[in-house]
This record gives structure tokens, sequence and C-alpha cells, in this order.
């Protein structure tokens, strides 16, 4: 059975912020389709660069690597070598640039080669969801000091939703934990799966059963990636909102 994309995307400045720091990207090459969402982060337009940067470098190194006759495993290794790359060229723009030393972005990447696998990446605390059977379920695991007290059996997830620490990153493009890259986890992709790529903008802002909820309301992607952008300025969000919803058909 051949698969193909419905691709739908929003970013909004908000009602808070002076600029919006968020970049989004849906790029599709003739074997390749990428869609990234990053939420930069250090001040004035720092994290703008940032986030602009991994959104123009990932899909230059998958567009180079990832072959269609890769195996899941050595692509599951060129797309962590992708996102190693974005991290060492904005590191190594921080360190040539003191105005620039603390900037960083996260980021959340799917990459489909038109087979009936999706595989999915993210550092630091952007999300992605699958979407099936009306259940909503999250892919990534978020990189912030409030996770890894979930982790250590400190505090409980519900918990860690409004804690202190949640908005606090130790890992993001820009600094060395990144290390060799993240986990990268492959979907056997089914007909009307939808798939969420969003920064803390809009899941910080929106519980999750709201945002299914919405979706589950939407027939056309690009309706409902702006819908969810305003259900969270709604909802009070106070930051830049960014997603890309992803339908696969």
């Amino acid at each position: 059975m051949g698969f193909s994309l419905n691709i739908g995307k929003c970013t909004l400045l908000g009602n808070y912020r002076d600029n919006n720091e968020d970049s989004i990207e849906a790029k599709t090459f003739p074997d390749l389709t990428v869609c990234i969402v990053a939420d930069g982060m250090g001040g004035q337009a720092h994290g703008e660069i940032a986030s602009r940067r991994a959104i123009e470098i990932i899909p230059r190194e998958l567009r180079k690597s990832l072959v269609a006759s890769m195996t899941g495993d050595a692509a599951k290794q060129q797309i962590r070598k992708s996102i190693v790359q974005a991290n060492q060229e904005i590191m190594a723009m921080g360190s040539l640039d003191k105005e620039m030393k603390n900037m960083g972005t996260t980021v959340v990447l799917a990459a489909w080669r038109k087979n009936n696998e999706l595989f999915l990446a993210g550092v630091g605390d952007s999300r992605a969801y699958l979407i099936r059977n009306r259940k909503m379920t999250q892919l990534t695991v978020d990189h912030s000091l409030a996770q890894a007290l979930v982790e250590a059996k400190t505090i409980t997830q519900e918990e860690a939703r409004d804690h202190k620490f949640k908005n606090v990153l130790w890992k993001y493009l820009g600094s060395k934990e990144v290390g060799d890259g993240p986990d990268v986890i492959n979907v056997l992709i089914q007909p009307g799966d939808r798939f969420l790529l969003c920064t803390d903008g809009l899941h910080g802002f929106v519980p999750d059963d709201k945002i299914l909820q919405y979706i589950l309301t939407q027939s056309d992607v690009q309706a409902c990636a702006d819908g969810l952008g305003q259900l969270a300025l709604e909802m009070g969000s106070k930051d830049n909102i960014s997603c890309i919803v992803i339908e696969v058909v």
C-alpha cells in the first residue's frame, strides 16, 4: 500500500513576546519528507538564530545521507548524526560570538522515506505525539529537570506538569549534553494516523486531552494546526506557539 502525507503548520508570536524564537519547516525532497519544529532560547534574536539554523542544517544533512535503501538502524544513526551536526554548528557560532554564547534551541522532527516507517526524534521539551484510534500518545521524552525528577521517581508525572523546573532544560541544541544524539524511534504508519510536533507554547498550556479533543474535530490538517495555535492563545499561552500536524493517507 502506498502512503502520502498531508501537512499543516502554524507558528505564532503570541501575546507576550516581542519576537518569535520558534522556527518550523516541512521540506519534501524526491524520496524524503522532513518536518521540524524548533524552539529557540538565548534572549534577543539569538534564540531565533539557533532555531533557524536547526531547521536549515538537519534537512540538509538528511538529504545527503538518509537514502531509501538504508535499514531502520542505519537510518536512525543518520538522523542522530544530522542532529549532532546541527548541535556542533550552533555551538561553534556561540564560541565565535560572545553575544551568542548562551543561545540554543529545542528540536523535534519527523522523517519519512515514502515507505511504511516514520522516524521521530527530539531534543529539549518540544514534543511529538501520535494520534491513532482516537487516542493520543506522547512519543518523545522531555529533557527537562522536572522530567528527570519523574524518572528518578522523586515526583509524579502529574506533579511535573506544574513543577518549577518544568521549563529548565538540561539538554538542547547548543549544549555538550547532546553527545552522540538523541534516541530515534520509528513508527509503522497506518492510514488515518496523525502526528503532532509542537513546542511547549502549545503543550505547556493546553492539556493533552484538550489537544486530542480538538484534533478529532478537524478534518483539514492546516485548519487543525491553525486552530491549535489559537486554542493555546485562548488558554493563556505566554510563549511563542508552533506546531506541525502530519496526516497519513
